[in-house]
């Protein structure tokens, strides 16, 4: 994978509330991104697990932490798409 490093600056407060140290911080705010990007389209499952530097199973698992659904699709979608609407 080709990265790119990405600097920005946060109260440090936050550190404390989120009881993370930095590089926590820094992953949690991967994952946050990865989750919010795949939940609303912007990106693939494969490509938000890639974000968040996890495995596609266990970004499965990190969007029931974040209560977020697996499928980009809602169910009257999939009704449709089996009818061949």
């Amino acid at each position: 994978m080709n990265t790119v490093e990405v600097s920005f600056e946060f109260p440090r407060e936050l550190l404390a509330v989120t009881r993370q140290d930095p590089a926590g911080f820094a992953r949690e705010l991967r994952l946050a991104a990865a989750v919010k990007w795949y939940e609303v389209g912007f990106v693939s499952q494969d490509k938000a697990a890639e974000v968040a530097g996890l495995s596609r199973s266990e970004f499965l698992t990190a969007l029931g932490r974040f209560g977020a659904s697996p499928f980009q699709y809602t169910a009257d979608e999939i009704v449709q798409e089996v009818k061949g609407d």
